[in-house]
Formats: structure tokens, sequence, C-alpha cells
């Protein structure tokens, strides 16, 4: 089943993010069974052109490859469509205007405006027709949920056609309130909850970033009601399995 018709059906997907722009860390993450990856290019070093090898890596694996922008900018858009990825990942959507924008980054007309070019989803020239239909069949438009009016216009930017679905980014929505960090304060926590209310009447599939590997931490946002999760990130699962190993190894000399 194609990531839009299980988010289409709100099935339970759970994903993870890629900052390490090494098409190996995408195929060992991959073959973990994870139902998406992101390609982080708003906070790593990553090019588009490394974002495209990762993609080609994914594409192998039939893993979605859902690339995260830096902004939510029609020409980012567009090359990493162009480059093959499944959707993007918008941030700081903060309007419906906002989430129209993206929507119409991704399409062509006239469901959208995104520019017609030949590249890597196009079969290089061999294959529009049949990528234009994929297209409207399997893009995939995430909202990012991270500042306080994104959430006052939660219900308006849900309401937008074509967007898939959201997930709250915790960090910044803290900091927009006042409060950076403090994920736990209870202004922080009334605003997450607001969001996943709307997207229930919305009946639209969203979530929250689990960033610490943590399985119980994420077990409780299932239960709390999200099934569009992201799970850790491949350097704090790194890190967290070394250091814990080696805390392992030495407590045992």
């Amino acid at each position: 089943m194609q990531l839009k018709t299980k988010l289409a059906n709100s099935a339970l997907t759970i994903g993870s993010w890629i900052t390490l722009g090494h098409p190996a860390v995408a195929e060992i993450m991959a073959a973990a069974g994870f139902d998406w990856l992101v390609l982080d290019m708003e906070h790593s070093v990553m090019e588009v052109s490394e974002a495209q090898a990762i993609i080609q890596v994914l594409d192998k694996q039939q893993c979605p490859a859902i690339v995260r922008l830096t902004s939510n900018h029609p020409d980012q858009i567009k090359r990493v469509m162009d480059a093959g990825a499944t959707g993007v990942m918008v941030p700081m959507v903060k309007s419906a205007a906002d989430a129209r924008a993206a929507v119409q980054g991704v399409y062509y007309p006239p469901r959208g405006q995104r520019g017609v070019g030949l590249a890597r989803a196009q079969g290089y020239g061999a294959s529009f027709p049949a990528y234009q239909q994929w297209l409207e069949e399997n893009a995939v438009v995430v909202v990012m949920i991270e500042h306080v009016d994104a959430v006052n216009a939660i219900d308006a930017i849900l309401a937008v056609p074509d967007v898939d679905a959201y997930i709250i980014g915790p960090y910044d929505l803290s900091g927009s309130m006042g409060c950076p960090g403090d994920l736990n304060h209870p202004e922080v926590q009334a605003a997450i909850e607001a969001v996943l209310a709307a997207g229930q009447r919305a009946k639209k599939p969203g979530g929250i970033h689990v960033i610490e590997p943590d399985p119980e931490a994420l077990q409780q946002r299932i239960k709390a009601g999200f099934n569009f999760l992201g799970y850790a990130l491949d350097i704090r699962i790194l890190d967290s399995i070394c250091r814990n190993h080696m805390q392992q190894i030495r407590a045992s000399l």
C-alpha cells in the first residue's frame, strides 16, 4: 500500500530522520523497516545532489523519501520533487495560505503551479506522462506545525485540500511560546493537545517527532492518538547506542 493511501486511511506509520548525507545510512535505516524516512535539509548540511543519491537508495528499498525543506519555497520544492522525492515536509506552516503554497509547489497545473522540467523523477524525459500520473496519485505533502500561529490557525491549515498529514515540531513550538526547550510546559502541552484534537476532527493523520530513541515515549504518543510519528534520527540512534554500549563495557571491566 502506498504511503499516501495509508495516510488517507489514517493508518499508523512510523518513520525516522536522516541527517547524515550518506546512502549507506539510508540503506541501513530503510532495511530496518521504517515506513518512511525524512531527508532533513533544514538542520543538516545535506545538498540536493546528496538528497537525490539517498532517494535513489530508498527507491530500491521501496521506502518513501520525504524531504524536509529549508523553507516553503517553490524552487526548492520543485528541485527535490524532480529528484524523485515521494513528498515534502514543509517547515513553519503558520496559515492556510502557507499550506496552499506548499501544495501548489508540489503539483503541476491545474492542481498546482509547479514548473515542468525533465529530471530523474520524469525518467530524464522518457516517462513524463507516467510521472504526472504517479504525482497525482502518490505525492505527499506534510505540514510542520511548529509555531503558536499555526496552532491558532490549525483548523484552516488542515482544511486545505491535498495536505496529507501534519507533524508537530515541539522545540520550535515551545520557542514561539516563550519557553524554548520546555516541552512539558502546560501551555506547550495544551497546544499539542489542541493540534491533535484538530487533526482528529479533520481526519488528518498527524504526529510529533520523538527525538530520543525511546520506545516507551513512542508508545505514549501512539496511545495519545498520534498516527504519523517520527522516531529519533540517525545521529541520536548512533550516539545513544555507542554511549550505552561503552558504558556497559566499561562497567564490566
